[in-house]
């Protein structure tokens, strides 16, 4: 096996490491990006689509536990720095932390709570991105 062999392997090994990248090349890499969508137009395309769909409304469901993680993680974090600590600087930075600490807790629940673990979550937001895409372009012509 020659260095060439072993670069083109290196390289087909981090493409597939990387192949996320993929999903942020069609969503953000356009010259002229995709115009803004309505939670109408994503209700349309969970109707739509019947495999998608409910995996996609699942997805957007999820989101309100982690922001509720984040809203209690922070409050109560910030809360606690307060009472003992009554530093400004410390009291930013725990708010901060219980925020983010709160919000993935949040995402693991709801992670387990629709089962979203079975679920390809990019596939599903890819899909919907095409769907879009096809409907946006349909609208100009």
């Amino acid at each position: 096996m020659g260095i060439g062999e072993h670069f083109e392997g290196v390289k087909r090994h981090w493409e597939r490491n990387l192949s996320f990248l993929d999903y942020f090349k069609k969503v953000y890499g356009r010259a002229e990006p995709l115009p803004k969508w309505s939670d109408a137009d994503v209700e349309e395309f969970i109707a739509s689509d019947p495999v998608y769909g409910p995996q996609l409304k699942a997805l957007r469901e999820s989101r309100k536990y982690a922001l509720a993680g984040a809203l209690v993680g922070a409050a109560h974090l910030g809360g606690v720095a307060f009472k003992y600590s009554k530093a400004p600087h410390g009291v930013v930075l725990a708010t901060g932390f219980g925020a983010v600490t709160g919000a993935v807790l949040g995402a693991e629940v709801a992670e387990h709570w629709y089962q979203l673990y079975k679920v390809d979550k990019q596939g599903a937001n890819l899909r919907f991105i095409y769907w879009w895409e096809d409907k946006v372009s349909g609208q100009k012509s």
